[in-house]
């Protein structure tokens, strides 16, 4: 029984109810719809404004973080005034401002394989505004298992994708990437960057892509990827085929349950911190700052991209970029104590990986990279 509109209702959804494929059944269907939104970030900000301003008639926003400052360039649903609350509170809040007649409910946990179907099961379709490689995964599985349609999207610098990912109507996410990439091989945006628009470009895709299939008008983005590049204003469609060996969606899959994704992908999702290499193998910004002071005669590399220097660096610094840094090793001493560095520890964490591997002995890692020395130790250095 599909609910009625009220007239408040029918005036607030009055674009909607002109367009023949929509009309008023249509906005009908969407306020008896449920969407489950992976992230409250990037992607996640446009695509819950624009399905709260549509009228879904529920919305669940699962994350697990606070908002900070840097989310501001991008994150949209989130303001100044809530840099420090959790963001699936904050983004509550604001699609209540926007549209105070639907209902959202909010999970501030990890999305894991042992809450994930809990979560979802009241859900329609996912929207997976995630950013690591577990929680798509997880995501993807958990689509098939359940015949739910997988919205997808992500984004890297200029670059974005998106699809639909619906084992009934075409190929699911593992048929277009059967194992996720080695560790440490996709950089992060965190690492990376990201132009703050390309997330809205690519998330109200998602956005559009969740209100059809709600409505069931139109042609899916299933069996078809969308590349998109800010900097040529390009787009490209790439047609995608179901893979009848697929371990997920194929003729005879092995995936009959969720399984361990931190361990398939063979890095955490949720709640890690991604700036230590381990105890053994980090100092700590106060500890490489007392050694300095003592005179030690320590080796500083800075693995970062050379055009980051000029936010920040350390007196004394080498600059060999994490990707150089193999094609560098005949001129380190492995005899030199040396510390490795970058923004916030995670690309000088692999790179200290790769020195091990090489037999290095005498090498740490900057705990929490130059970030934390600005905080720590020198708060004139700038944090980003």
């Amino acid at each position: 029984m599909l609910p009625e509109l009220s007239h408040e209702e029918i005036l607030r959804y009055s674009r909607h109810l002109l367009i023949p494929e929509v009309g008023l059944e249509g906005q009908k269907k969407l306020l008896a719809s449920a969407v489950l939104i992976i992230g409250t970030g990037g992607l996640g900000s446009p695509v819950a404004l624009y399905l709260a301003a549509a009228g879904v008639g529920r919305i669940g926003l699962v994350d697990f973080d606070v908002v900070d400052s840097s989310n501001l360039q991008r994150q949209i649903i989130h303001g100044n005034g809530r840099v420090g609350s959790l963001k699936v509170e904050s983004a509550r809040e604001r699609l209540r401002d926007l549209n105070p007649e639907i209902q959202v409910d909010i999970y501030n946990e990890p999305f894991t394989s042992e809450n994930a179907m809990r979560i979802a099961h009241d859900y329609n379709l996912v929207v997976d505004g995630s950013d690591n490689f577990p929680t798509r995964y997880l995501v993807n599985d958990l689509c098939v298992l359940t015949g739910k349609p997988d919205v997808f999207g992500s984004i890297y610098r200029f670059d974005g994708q998106a699809s639909v990912f619906y084992a009934k109507e075409g190929p699911c996410y593992r048929c277009l990437f059967p194992e996720p990439p080695p560790p440490g091989m996709v950089p992060s945006c965190a690492e990376g960057g990201v132009l703050g628009v390309l997330p809205g470009t690519i998330g109200t895709i998602q956005a559009t892509e969740a209100i059809k299939l709600l409505l069931g008008i139109g042609s899916s983005l299933a069996g078809r990827l969308v590349l998109y590049n800010a900097l040529d204003m390009s787009f490209d469609t790439i047609k995608l085929k179901k893979n009848p060996n697929c371990k997920a969606c194929g003729t005879h899959p092995v995936i009959t349950e969720l399984i361990d994704y931190d361990a398939f992908c063979g890095v955490p999702g949720f709640n890690h911190d991604e700036g230590s290499a381990g105890k053994n193998w980090d100092i700590s910004a106060r500890d490489l700052a007392l050694r300095l002071q003592n005179g030690e005669k320590l080796r500083l590399i800075d693995v970062r991209e050379p055009h980051e220097l000029a936010i920040s660096s350390l007196p004394g610094e080498e600059n060999i970029p994490l990707g150089q840094l193999a094609a560098h090793l005949s001129e380190l001493d492995s005899s030199q104590e040396i510390v490795l560095f970058c923004k916030t520890g995670a690309r000088s964490t692999r790179g200290l990986e790769l020195l091990v591997s090489a037999g290095f002995k005498k090498v740490k890692n900057l705990q929490g990279g130059i970030n934390a020395w600005a905080r720590e130790v020198d708060q004139k250095l700038p944090i980003y």
